[in-house]
């Protein structure tokens, strides 16, 4: 049994005062918004939350499931959200692993490039019009190939491989194996959690991002949830089609206010469900690629 001084029991007792704050930080404004996004919008706005369930609705995501263009822009975020995820997965493992490997001429020389790039970039206007010259404006590809060179990634993939033994990399050589080889039989099936973290990093970075949207694509139909629900939140009006124009402003508001949480909530449905099934590579991919 470990027995715990004096200055041991106030660390524990004010780290785990700490932690419930936190959990409550977190855990408060979610409650509120799942309930929120139940109520009927008049008794919300009057008498705020309520437990009783005469007072709750669900006609806030009936609104958004029979809109086209939340079902359009939950599907579009979805495509992008995967696509920028296989896209930044796979360069950053074929970048990692060269940088990984000793006896790499020219490795440091490549690394120092990519560091720099971390701390000096074009701008937003230069991104732009590079962009339209190679004639990705209003397309999927302006969204899933600007950013999918991620150097935090690669820096974190390459720690990874690193941290293999190289005996198995010589035993590999010994029977005639390529670095092709040895990158897709023994590197890759090794390095699942990285993997996994990587794909994770990109996929909630993507599905959380709209600024890319709304500077690249015109085309509402190409638009992901997140410029959709900005629409909501930020200007406090639903989409067209999603109330009738014979409503008055009063009842605009009551609906817009049903619809922003139904959608907030709609919007995390993907992260929560992925979260979990994620969580075991998580932990030992982010320790293992940050500190060996």
């Amino acid at each position: 049994m470990i027995k715990h001084t004096r200055i041991d029991r106030m660390i524990l007792s004010l780290n785990s005062i700490f932690l419930c704050l936190a959990v409550l930080v977190v855990f408060v404004p979610l409650v509120y918004v799942v309930i929120a996004s139940f109520m009927d919008p008049t008794v919300l706005l009057n008498k705020g939350l309520s437990f009783n369930i005469s007072d709750w609705s669900i006609e806030g995501y009936k609104r958004i499931l029979s809109d086209d263009a939340m079902v359009r822009g939950f599907l579009n975020a979805i495509l992008y959200s995967v696509g920028f995820s296989v896209i930044t997965v796979v360069v950053s493992v074929f970048a990692a692993f060269p940088l990984s490997v000793q006896g790499f001429v020219g490795k440091n020389v490549f690394m120092t490039l990519f560091l720099i790039t971390m701390f000096f970039s074009g701008g937003l206007i230069p991104t732009y019009l590079v962009v339209k010259d190679l004639g990705m404006l209003n397309t999927i590809w302006a969204i899933l190939l600007p950013g999918a060179v991620n150097v935090w990634n690669i820096i974190l993939a390459r720690t990874y491989f690193k941290g293999i033994p190289h005996e198995l990399h010589e035993a590999a050589k010994v029977d005639g194996a390529s670095d092709l080889l040895i990158f897709f039989k023994i590197v890759l099936p090794l390095s699942k959690p990285i993997i996994f973290v990587l794909a994770l990093y990109a996929f909630v970075g993507q599905w959380n991002s709209y600024f890319d949207a709304m500077i690249y694509l015109e085309d509402p139909n190409l638009h992901p949830l997140q410029l959709v629900l900005r629409s909501i939140l930020i200007q406090n009006q639903a989409e067209p089609g999603m109330i009738s124009d014979q409503l008055a402003m009063a009842e605009l508001a009551k609906v817009s206010e049903m619809i922003k949480y139904s959608a907030i909530v709609i919007s995390s449905l993907p992260l929560i469900v992925m979260y979990p099934f994620f969580q075991k590579y998580f932990e030992k991919g982010v320790m293992v690629g940050s500190l060996k």
